[in-house]
């Protein structure tokens, strides 16, 4: 089923990884601008894993924090960043320059010279400064900016490959110069990095359609078919309720998948990498996993379909899970959802 092979392309079933750096090398971007939800969607493919784990991956630089593909953030390897960036870099500044006119925001070409000439200052050194740090710095300099100048500064100095992810202060993100933090590695060509991008998405989120392809990378439905051409070697085509999709040829297209529970994070790549989510929940259940306006909730994966949402009780030091399913008499079994959540307690406690 087209689920069970979901399932094991997402390392939610029978993971191969045991780091966080193999998983995140393994899906090619994981979507993260909610940073501490994604540091549990790595998690939770890894064999066995921790916080801890995770932001050590972070703090060394092996898993990178960055706007790429589509505008917002997601994680990367460090080997991938830089040819990611050379395939999305300019469509995704185009996007948040416009955003940034119809908010009456603006930098002029001199402003940000200079303002690139303040990171290299403030950052050099593999410095690794917060967002506000950064403000101060520039306010201190004499270049006032306020929090939405900052950041539409940061996220164009990210596009144009100058900064990336730093080490975290106090659970929070940095900024660092990209030279400084991710050593020189061979560019790649255009239609290598092409090859490569569908590569990474079909061999880590088969079965997926085209559409499914274009809404993940954000290219153009000609570079995607393009991209796709260049692999076809590698995939395979299968039809399913009379839509095309394609699976590489690494996908074992005969595995069944039972008994796989998973508290999957907000914005999780089993949801959010694909245009169309009727394929692993009943489209009556959506405004329940996700709203009109883009926001994705936490929810229960169960053999492959969205059967519920969960969320952390925040009045709990510890981390206390509360469940609820969209079908009550969904019959989920209890052990597994115990094995879950005790796995999301874990994840976040052991050192």
């Amino acid at each position: 089923m087209l689920t069970d092979i979901r399932l094991l392309s997402h390392q939610l079933a029978k993971p191969r990884f045991k780091s966080p750096k193999e998983l995140v090398a393994w899906m090619g971007a994981i979507q993260a601008q909610e940073y501490a939800m994604a540091k549990w969607a790595v998690g939770t493919r890894l064999k066995s894993s921790s916080l801890q784990a995770v932001d050590d991956a972070l703090a060394k630089g092996e898993i990178l924090r960055t706007h790429i593909l589509r505008p917002t953030w997601h994680f990367v390897v460090a080997e991938d960043i830089r040819w990611m960036m050379q395939l999305s870099g300019a469509r995704i500044r185009t996007a948040f320059e416009s955003y940034a006119r119809s908010h009456k925001i603006e930098i002029t070409g001199s402003d940000y010279i200079r303002g690139c000439n303040l990171l290299e200052k403030l950052l050099g050194g593999n410095n690794s400064l917060t967002k506000q740090e950064l403000k101060d710095g520039f306010c201190k300099a004499g270049m006032e900016v306020d929090n939405f100048l900052i950041s539409h500064f940061l996220i164009r100095a990210e596009t144009d490959g100058l900064v990336c992810s730093g080490v975290d202060k106090n659970r929070k993100s940095t900024y660092a110069l990209l030279e400084e933090r991710v050593p020189p590695v061979k560019e790649l060509h255009r239609e290598e990095a092409l090859a490569r991008l569908a590569t990474l998405y079909f061999q880590s989120h088969s079965p997926a359609t085209l559409p499914d392809f274009i809404w993940w990378s954000g290219l153009t439905a000609t570079e995607a078919r393009h991209a796709i051409a260049l692999i076809e070697g590698n995939l395979l085509e299968e039809k399913y309720d009379s839509e095309t999709f394609y699976l590489h040829t690494s996908c074992d297209c005969k595995a069944r998948c039972r008994k796989v529970l998973h508290l999957l994070p907000s914005y999780d790549e089993y949801l959010i990498s694909y245009k169309d989510r009727t394929t692993v929940m009943q489209r009556e259940h959506h405004p329940k996993a996700f709203n009109t306006f883009g926001i994705f909730y936490p929810v229960i994966q169960y053999n492959g379909r969205i059967v519920g949402n969960w969320k952390k009780d925040s009045k709990k030091k510890a981390p206390v899970v509360e469940t609820s399913f969209f079908d009550e008499a969904s019959n989920i079994p209890e052990d597994l959802l115990k094995k879950a959540i005790d796995y999301y307690c874990s994840f976040h406690t052991k050192k």
